[in-house]
């Protein structure tokens, strides 16, 4: 590309977690290139990812009524159009994402793509001729997409989200902001990555013994308000915060986290875009696929027992293991949880 795009369309959809991803390359480029202007397609609830970040738009599709099916695309295109975006960074590759590159391409838009790695991800979870090695980070994957644009773009200098100042209904709700508060998202997609619930009240249990700690119980829905409600109530130190703020609220809230414990999901990546210490329980999943929450270290993943259960990871998503595997979470002691925890804190 002989001339450098001066506005790029970034397309990331969907899902949280993979959103959350994207954070911390796209501000890290925008700081490295403060001349580029950035839109991001995404959807509604995730624009607060973005609202800090300087030079950048969130353009959010109707994709339940304008934007949907072919003809909403075409709309979508239309609209995109009018925008003079000169470059396409498309970190989605989906059906809906690859029409609209081709109709934007049709009118000498260039655009980048990210690989996603496909076949090494099926070697890395196949049964029977699995390749176990470390796979490249999907944050890795999204800034090879501006590098192939024409910029440069170094991840170790990554700039990440600013600690938000804790409104005061946030401040009211957990008291004394003074002791390490630690968040707890126990939920997952899939049993497959879920530790259980039962041993997770366990490691809460004794956590909450600490008098400097706050402990913050994160969920989502009515179902999950439920059963952390039973266990904040049966604790000291411990507060649900399910459904009780904003999701910006709660950003706020994450972002004054000492440290976030929780399973391969989402909740661990929106810790990571502000540089909290993340603390990630595996299950049948594993980091070699490339899903760990951004800049943490390796000592911070807590693995099951891979001598006991060596096909894992079974799955990319965790919705796929073999009879007996959600016994890899019986390897994986509370007490091994805490004293990480503990560990963590002091060196905080």
């Amino acid at each position: 590309m002989s001339k450098l795009p001066k506005h790029i369309l970034v397309i990331r959809l969907s899902a949280m977690g993979d959103v959350a991803m994207s954070v911390p390359v796209i501000s890290t480029f925008v700081a490295t290139h403060p001349e580029v202007k950035i839109t991001v397609l995404t959807r509604a609830f995730f624009a607060p990812f973005f609202s800090e970040i300087p030079n950048i738009t969130v353009f959010v599709p109707d994709l339940k009524k304008k934007h949907k099916g072919f003809v909403g695309i075409l709309k979508l295109f239309k609209e995109l159009l009018k925008l003079d975006i000169d470059a396409v960074a498309d970190l989605h590759d989906v059906l809906r994402s690859n029409i609209l590159i081709q109709l934007l391409r049709l009118k000498g838009i260039p655009f980048k793509q990210i690989d996603k790695g496909r076949a090494d991800k099926k070697e890395l979870v196949s049964f029977k001729n699995k390749f176990f090695k470390p796979l490249k980070a999907t944050h890795e994957r999204y800034a090879d997409v501006f590098k192939s644009l024409g910029f440069d773009l170094n991840l170790e200098a990554a700039v990440l989200l600013s600690k938000k100042e804790l409104p005061k209904m946030v401040n009211d709700y957990i008291g004394e902001t003074e002791k390490n508060l630690i968040g707890i998202a126990p939920f997952a997609a899939h049993k497959g990555k879920m530790y259980p619930l039962a041993k997770m009240e366990e490691v809460i249990s004794e956590l909450s013994k600490n008098t400097d700690t706050t402990i913050l119980l994160f969920g989502g829905g009515k179902s999950e308000k439920l059963l952390l409600d039973e266990i904040a109530v049966k604790h000291n130190n411990v507060l649900n915060v399910t459904g009780e703020f904003t999701f910006q609220e709660e950003l706020a809230l994450i972002s004054n986290l000492g440290i976030m414990l929780s399973m391969d999901s989402g909740n661990g990546h929106l810790a990571a875009m502000f540089g909290v210490q993340v603390i990630t329980i595996w299950g049948v999943t594993h980091p070699y696929a490339g899903f760990g929450p951004f800049n943490q270290p390796m000592e911070n993943q807590i693995l099951p027992d891979l001598n006991k259960y060596p096909l894992i990871p079974t799955s990319i998503y965790g919705n796929k293991y073999p009879e007996g595997y959600l016994g890899c979470f019986d390897t994986v002691p509370p007490e091994a949880i805490v004293s990480l925890i503990e560990k963590r804190l002091k060196t905080n």
